[in-house]
């Protein structure tokens, strides 16, 4: 089914592209340029310049010689206009600048440069020639909140509770035990004992674990052995080490791997390291990104001055198994107070002998938005509090998210915004004003949600909250063009996927490739079935000249993304490794 799909795009692309599958040779328009070679997006316009040459020849003297310009989309056309023609010894030249606003229709468009001679509309001569398909505009797939059909949803707007903790938010934390060199029995020292008390903290605060990933780790020394199996020892003695803190869990909850001649763990710990010059370092990271085998890689970075002083510093932490922990506070109530819920949901005589506390909390653990929305109305009866209405906005907001209808989405967010400002008016608070930011955001009012993210960014010290409103704001930077800024407001340990996604976005567009890598891959790692991480190496791979790596991550990000085929087959991005057999072969075979 998909491979019909390919081929139907191929032919409907090439006639909204082109207006016919065969283009004719071109004789008047073959010295027609764009500069750059490709329509760009920069912060909200393209600028290019169209220049070209018309040959003065005794057979080829053109007759009233006319140039039309037009951007052509699916259904809307933009005529920019006939250039001017300055007529020469040799030739007519011509060469004009320009500087469009950008539309969305652009995104799909093809600038198309028109040559016609003799009468007006007269056919003679006429040729066409497409200067370019499509825009350059990675920075447009940030991801804001805005869910598309058969993906992964990921919780927007922020809840308010009791103890200022959003319960809905998951909290990652690493840990790492460390073990001797070449060994997989766990070595009860003060480090790991230090560990191991950090970890019992972690899940004192946080004991809904979702998820724990160990991860045996091998360093690159002589010593760690030549096989894989050390790495998953050390992985099975550390699920040891942890003991009764895993007897709660499913065997699902639970995953246990190891890594082996693989430089991701170096990498992490290299961009931390200050033992040699940032030149030696981005030296390095040149090697360890350039996709060679594991050996090959390890023979240049000898070769690099000052790897026998990171080897020195660094391997010794690779010994390790590294312990990924996923969790979210405790929430709920006891079966007493359940039975106290629900006959004050059933009453309307006003009686209540719950705590404020004990609705919040059973409001946070209902993992329906319908019994939520219905727990925060009955509060609003008994409490003036901005918590209810907050959280009743929040709900709407995620109802708003899972609905592909716009009208409905309007009516939602309207509703939304109307018990948010009633919130503010009981109580100023940087909850309501990012959640306001929010609902802007999805009605593609930036500049206002930017003003509002950031007044709310100065109201709290609550490292969560911070977290979140840091990362839209920066999702915003994208957008507005200020990808270094945005890059530093990422500078979080994240749960999302789309996080590190628009992370590795930011650094993709100021072309540090390295850490736009690190930052795909950690997207990857944290949802696979996202597919954008996927998405990213393609980028950064096609833009280092490697097809077939790019291809093979393509082909990764479709089978997790359906939406991102489309997207693949369209992006100019990807011009060039369209133009080869492997990208259709491989694409469509998924």
């Amino acid at each position: 089914m998909f491979k019909i799909q390919c081929l139907l795009f191929l032919l409907l692309s090439n006639s909204v592209f082109s207006g016919s599958i065969i283009m004719p040779e071109n004789k008047f328009l073959k010295d027609a340029a764009l500069i750059p070679q490709k329509l760009v997006l920069d912060r909200d316009s393209i600028q290019f310049t169209v220049k070209g040459t018309i040959p003065i020849e005794s057979i080829l003297s053109p007759k009233n010689p006319q140039v039309r310009l037009s951007f052509r989309g699916a259904d809307t056309v933009l005529d920019l206009g006939i250039l001017e023609l300055e007529k020469n010894v040799a030739n007519y030249s011509y060469e004009k600048e320009f500087s469009l606003k950008f539309a969305p229709w652009m995104s799909s468009a093809s600038l198309e440069l028109v040559f016609q001679q003799g009468k007006k509309d007269s056919q003679s001569g006429k040729e066409t020639k497409i200067l370019s398909k499509g825009v350059v505009a990675p920075q447009l797939m940030v991801k804001l909140g805005s869910v598309y059909a058969d993906e992964p949803i990921y919780p927007v707007g922020l809840f308010i509770t009791s103890q200022n903790i959003d319960r809905d938010i998951v909290r990652v934390k690493d840990f790492a035990l460390q073990f001797d060199l070449g060994s997989g029995n766990y070595k009860s020292n003060a480090s790991n004992s230090r560990t191991l008390s950090e970890i019992d903290a972690f899940i004192e605060a946080n004991p809904d674990i979702l998820e724990i990933k160990i991860t045996g780790i091998q360093s690159p020394e002589s010593g760690e052995g030549k096989n894989s199996v050390l790495g998953m020892n050390r992985a099975e003695a550390a699920k040891k080490a942890l003991g009764v803190r895993l007897n709660s869990l499913k065997e699902s909850q639970i995953k246990v791997d190891s890594r082996w001649k693989d430089w991701f763990d170096l990498r992490l710990l290299l961009r931390d390291y200050n033992g040699i010059s940032t030149n030696r370092k981005d030296e390095l990271y040149a090697i360890l990104m350039n996709q060679e085998a594991y050996m090959e890689q390890s023979e240049r970075l000898r070769k690099v001055p000052g790897f026998s002083q990171v080897s020195q510093d660094l391997f010794p932490k690779l010994r390790v198994a590294k312990i990924e922990i996923a969790a979210k506070p405790r929430s709920g109530l006891d079966m007493q107070q359940s039975i106290k819920l629900k006959e004050a949901l059933s009453k309307s005589d006003g009686t209540n002998s719950l705590s404020f506390e004990e609705w919040a909390l059973a409001a946070e653990a209902s993992p329906s938005l319908e019994e939520k929305a219905v727990i925060y109305s009955k509060m609003t009866e008994f409490y003036r509090s901005a918590l209810p209405y907050n959280n009743m906005a929040v709900v709407r907001m995620r109802q708003a998210q899972r609905t592909l209808d716009p009208q409905s989405q309007e009516i939602l967010w309207e509703e939304a915004m109307r018990l948010l400002t009633q919130a503010y008016r009981i109580d100023p608070n940087p909850y309501t004003i990012h959640n306001q930011g929010q609902i802007l955001v999805f009605q593609e009012n930036y500049w206002d949600a930017y003003v509002k993210l950031s007044e709310a960014s100065g109201m709290t010290q609550n490292s969560d909250f911070i977290q979140t409103n840091e990362a839209l704001k920066g999702a915003l930077d994208i957008l507005r063009g200020d990808y270094k800024l945005a890059t530093l407001r990422f500078d979080y340990k994240f749960s999302n996927p789309k996080d590190y996604f628009n992370k590795g976005l930011a650094y993709y567009m100021i072309q540090d490739y390295s850490n736009a890598t690190m930052a795909f891959e950690e997207s990857v790692e944290q949802g696979r079935e996202f597919g954008y991480g996927f998405y990213g190496l393609a980028m950064i791979a096609a833009a280092s000249g490697q097809k077939e790596v790019a291809i093979i991550h393509l082909k990764k990000a479709i089978a997790a993304n359906r939406q991102l085929a489309d997207k693949a087959f369209r992006d100019p991005l990807f011009e060039e490794l369209r133009e080869s057999k492997e990208f259709f072969t491989e694409l469509s075979s998924n």
